[in-house]
């Protein structure tokens, strides 16, 4: 091997020259013909090569540009949806927030739709995309977790829900009904000096919607995080050969059984969850009764006013601080207390810096005034309202993924337009529909 001798380069006539009692330039050797290793800048090289016929060798400094792996590209911060599959169990959306929260990630919106016994979470999270292939590679690790998906690799259909409310006076009215019908929204509520739209559509949308209708001055947002669904390829292969569900009996012995037949009674004498469902339905006070409505209710354990228990579900609107963490942190305090979230949205609120989390949990009243005094020692948390008793209109969005082929497809599109679905998908085998729908409108008082 032969090696460069290690003498001091002088400076080229048309560069700098070096001041007196500064370091001489860096030289770094290696054999002859090796490329040398990517250090993030220019290197000065004094290689050597092999003289000609005498076989002598010869040095000469060689300058080395720096040129970035094909790798570091991949180092680039963009925002990432990533889809996670889970069975449903207390305390799984502080497991979850907390993989994000250790790794010092913060989650721009979450949204959380039980099916069954199980969840689908779609979390919006901006990072490198090495470092979200560890965190989808801790999730996958945690108990209960079936997938975890980044959509963003991917075509996909998302959606987002809006609630807003502005301060509009009579005469800006017909202004502000102009834009709703642009941005195809709808008008839920008014009042004398106030007006409250929803409006579904992509994020893009959503953002330009509240910037024409900042200038009106935006009381409260109200948003339920981005959900998503992957585009189905054009001309993929169908995972069914029939024409429609009626030609599929096996479908009914999978239909779910009734939830007054299927409740057992525990150790303690109160009435449970089926001892095979391992679901998060944990109600935080027992109760006596064989009357119990199903976790996915609008409003789970809502009781009969001659009803002792008072158990009912509860939506808590809550104000927290826009930094990483802040979701593990409030989830914990349900998760350590063995409450059960049927449902959480989060996203950004009016105010910039500031979240909403919008959650739906069972229990009385006691038991829930006791939760919102926990929640407002958290030094993040602005503030904390039980809206369950005053009068508020609530919606959801769906994006549903039908498995149907051509000959079907008909059905489903006449049963969408009765329901007031909206396609927004199609391929060979399936169509996706978007459905906001209204949960309920509660306007009895207290």
């Amino acid at each position: 091997m032969s090696v460069a001798s290690s003498h001091r380069l002088r400076p080229s006539p048309s560069g700098p020259a070096r001041r007196p009692g500064s370091a001489a330039p860096r030289v770094a050797f290696w054999p002859a013909g090796a490329s040398p290793p990517y250090r993030g800048r220019c290197t000065v090289v004094a290689a050597a090569a092999a003289a000609g016929a005498g076989g002598e060798a010869s040095s000469a400094p060689v300058a080395v540009s720096a040129v970035a792996p094909a790798g570091a590209a991949r180092d680039k911060v963009r925002r990432h949806t990533i889809s996670v599959f889970v069975g449903d169990e207390s305390g799984m959306i502080n497991r979850i927030a907390g993989v994000f929260a250790r790794r010092g990630y913060n989650i721009e919106s979450l949204a959380v739709g039980l099916n069954k016994d199980k969840a689908l979470f779609t979390i919006v999270v901006s990072g490198t995309d090495r470092v979200l292939n560890q965190v989808i590679e801790q999730l996958n690790k945690l108990v209960n977790v079936l997938s975890v998906e980044d959509l963003s690799k991917e075509p996909q259909v998302e959606r987002e829900l809006m609630l807003i409310k502005l301060n509009v006076e009579p005469d800006q009215r017909p202004e502000v009904m102009v834009l709703v019908d642009i941005f195809r929204a709808k008008v839920v509520d008014i009042s004398e000096k106030t007006l409250t739209m929803e409006v579904a559509g992509d994020p893009g949308k959503i953002a330009a919607v509240q910037r024409n209708l900042w200038k009106f001055g935006i009381k409260e947002i109200c948003r339920t995080g981005k959900i998503a669904l992957r585009r189905e390829r054009i001309g993929a292969t169908a995972r069914f050969w029939r024409f429609s569900a009626a030609s599929y009996p096996d479908l009914i012995d999978a239909l779910p059984k009734n939830p007054l037949t299927s409740v057992n009674r525990t150790v303690n004498g109160s009435f449970g969850q089926p001892s095979n469902a391992g679901g998060d339905v944990y109600p935080v006070e027992s109760y006596e009764s064989l009357s119990v409505n199903h976790v996915l209710d609008a409003h789970w354990g809502v009781l009969d006013d001659d009803d002792a228990t008072g158990l009912r579900s509860h939506t808590l609107s809550i104000l927290v601080n826009d930094c990483p963490g802040v979701l593990n942190i409030v989830t914990g305090v349900f998760a350590r207390r063995g409450y059960n979230i049927q449902s959480l949205a989060v996203g950004p609120a009016e105010k910039e810096g500031i979240s909403r989390i919008t959650t739906v949990v069972p229990g009385t009243v006691e038991s829930i005034e006791k939760l919102v005094q926990q929640l407002y020692k958290l030094i993040d948390v602005h503030e904390v309202h039980d809206i369950t008793h005053s009068p508020f209109a609530e919606r959801e969005l769906m994006l549903i993924k039908v498995s149907v082929n051509t000959a079907a497809r008909k059905e489903i599109l006449d049963i969408a337009e009765i329901f007031r679905a909206k396609p927004v998908d199609v391929s060979d085998h399936t169509v996706t529909l978007q459905y906001p729908f209204v949960v309920t409108v509660t306007t009895s008082y207290p």
